[in-house]
């Protein structure tokens, strides 16, 4: 998961560029599933958050350092400003 602090009044902006971006994940093997998650909000932002399931932390590694994570990120830069900072990785291996 990637936590992201969303700028308040940019929620539905930010939702919108998930809509819409190409993450090439359909390319990858080991992926299963992709959710964007709406957390709460506070004062200063919203928190969302982009889940993936992975069949192992292998296959996870392994698109990190892929042509599709690359073609997936290219653009990252040119929504600067619906961020209050990077985001924060955040890893879990399911045990049940």
């Amino acid at each position: 998961m990637n936590r992201f602090k969303i700028a308040l009044g940019q929620e539905d902006e930010f939702i919108n560029v998930w809509k819409s971006r190409d993450t090439f994940l359909d390319e990858v093997p080991g992926f299963k599933e992709f959710h964007l998650l709406q957390g709460p909000t506070n004062e200063e932002y919203t928190l969302f958050s982009s889940h993936t399931v992975w069949e192992n932390e292998s296959d996870f590694i392994n698109w990190t350092k892929s042509e599709a994570f690359r073609k997936a990120h290219a653009n990252a830069g040119s929504n600067k400003s619906l961020y209050l900072g990077p985001p924060q990785f955040e890893g879990f291996n399911s045990v049940i």
